[in-house]
């Protein structure tokens, strides 16, 4: 039997066919791999949200005055300025130097006769006050003592200040009341008779004083200070019968003077 000769090219091309159109059924078939979306990074910072309300914006910050400006300027200058001491809340301080008392400078009624005791003199003061201090202001309280030739002079009285700092240095300016009295009064050519113990001579003392200081560190300074007081003083009549050449002693006396000190100081501040 004899074959066709175009039956093998056919099997050959209906075979090419089949596979061709098998290849797109075999793509379609082949799985793929699902794809999802990306996550954000958890270390990108969020947005942060508007600084709205209801649709409203803050106002945005007005430019500094010309006022204000010389005001930041000045804080600035004072800054730089400054000591860098902070603030101290406790002082206490020793002062010595040279005074100057005329017990009736500016009133005389017999408070001393001024020939068995001297009314006035110049020697020797010291002097210690403590107290606290509000920023500009302090409060306190003082003691001196002046050495003189016939008799000594104590105060003892409360005090009151304003202090003005600039970088290191200080100036204050003080005023004080308190009590006076002479102490240990003798008399050296004293007529017989005559108790020169006796003689009690007290008041008041009224001062006003100007200092200024340099503070090594914020916990130790040394200046110089000078004050100016006001002695009332008042004395009580000698018992006992008066004396030949004392006579003066045997009633009251009273008196208006004055004292001059000038001194160093040294300071403590907590």
């Amino acid at each position: 039997m004899s074959i066709s000769p175009w039956r093998p090219g056919a099997a050959l091309a209906a075979a090419a066919i089949c596979s061709i159109g098998m290849l797109p059924v075999a793509r379609a078939q082949s799985p793929q791999a699902p794809t999802y979306p990306s996550a954000p990074s958890p270390y990108t910072p969020a947005a942060p949200p508007p600084l709205e309300t209801g649709g409203l914006r803050p106002p945005s910050s007005p430019p500094p005055t010309p006022a204000q400006s010389e005001t930041l300027q000045q804080l600035e200058r004072a800054e730089k300025e400054d000591a860098g001491r902070g603030l101290s809340f406790f002082w206490v301080d020793v002062e010595g130097g040279y005074e100057y008392v005329a017990l009736q400078a500016f009133h005389a009624d017999s408070l001393l006769d001024d020939r068995l005791l001297a009314d006035d003199g110049s020697g020797l003061m010291l002097g210690v006050g403590a107290g606290v201090r509000l920023i500009f202001v302090t409060l306190g309280a003082r003691f001196r003592l002046g050495h003189f030739s016939d008799w000594d002079l104590w105060t003892l009285g409360g005090e009151v200040g304003l202090n003005l700092p600039v970088g290191s240095l200080e100036t204050s300016f003080t005023a004080g009341v308190g009590y006076a009295a002479i102490a240990r009064p003798s008399a050296d050519d004293a007529p017989p008779g005559f108790d020169a113990g006796a003689i009690d001579v007290s008041g008041l003392d009224a001062r006003l004083g100007a200092n200024l200081d340099y503070y090594v560190n914020p916990l130790l300074s040394f200046g110089v200070r000078g004050s100016f007081e006001a002695l009332f003083l008042w004395r009580a009549a000698a018992s006992g019968p008066s004396v030949a050449g004392a006579e003066v002693y045997a009633e009251d006396g009273q008196g208006i003077g004055l004292g001059v000190t000038l001194g160093a100081t040294a300071g403590l501040h907590f």
